[in-house]
């Protein structure tokens, strides 16, 4: 840069970095005092270069809480309806939110996550397509072993427990377990696995891959019920 040119990129750069930093900060005070959230694994996620973290699905609150564990920056895919009110529109943008027409891994969202990771962004997906109605993990949609294959992204399985019981899809207020009471069901617990290179997937048939993936995240999601708080 030439002396006395002013560099829009490196500032704008600067004020995401500090607003993503104030937003953290914030989160990470409300989950951790009111849903008493505990978390493991953060090393676990590469600092640079395109990371697909794949997660099971419980609870509106599953996206924020893996940010807060993960440590870095992350970009999510959200459903594009919730984007129609221009604040919020500003707003989800700003933290790093993907409008999609579908959640999950259908055609737009392999596409948007594609170009997501094209660009070295880490990018969490829920490979289930939407949140479980009991908590507990369903199937896989096929469409996580097409997303692994054409992006070759670097593989980081997540587990989150408790989440579905703080806040499950038929309930409209949580439940919250805060840090200085007695502990109940609503809290939370978040666990990241080891880095799987996307090769160990691709070698795969698609039944083996999608069994493959699910047993990683399953085995967070017994260890993040494991660091859960009991009481």
């Amino acid at each position: 840069m030439k002396a006395g040119m002013f560099d829009y990129k490196f500032v704008t750069e600067q004020l995401n970095s500090i607003w993503y930093g104030l937003n953290y900060t914030s989160y990470n005070c409300i989950y951790t005092f009111l849903f008493s959230l505990r978390k493991q694994g953060w090393k676990n996620v590469p600092r640079k270069g395109p990371v697909l973290l794949v997660a099971n699905h419980q609870s509106f609150l599953d996206p924020i809480g893996v940010g807060l564990t993960a440590c870095r920056e992350l970009s999510y895919l959200a459903r594009k309806s919730l984007f129609k009110k221009p604040l919020l529109d500003i707003y989800l943008k700003s933290v790093g939110c993907c409008p999609v027409d579908l959640e999950g891994v259908a055609k737009e969202g392999i596409r948007s996550t594609l170009e997501l990771l094209s660009t070295g962004r880490a990018v969490l997906v829920f490979p289930e397509g939407t949140r479980s109605e009991n908590g507990l993990m369903q199937d896989l949609k096929p469409g996580i072993q097409l997303l692994i294959r054409k992006s070759n992204a670097i593989v980081v399985p997540v587990g989150i427990a408790g989440a579905h019981e703080a806040l499950s899809r038929d309930n409209f207020w949580p439940t919250l377990c805060p840090l200085f009471l007695r502990g109940n069901h609503g809290a939370i617990g978040i666990s990241i696995g080891a880095p799987i290179e996307a090769k160990l997937f691709t070698a795969l048939s698609r039944e083996d891959s999608l069994k493959l993936l699910k047993d990683s995240i399953n085995r967070e999601i017994i260890q993040a019920e494991h660091i859960r708080r009991k009481k």
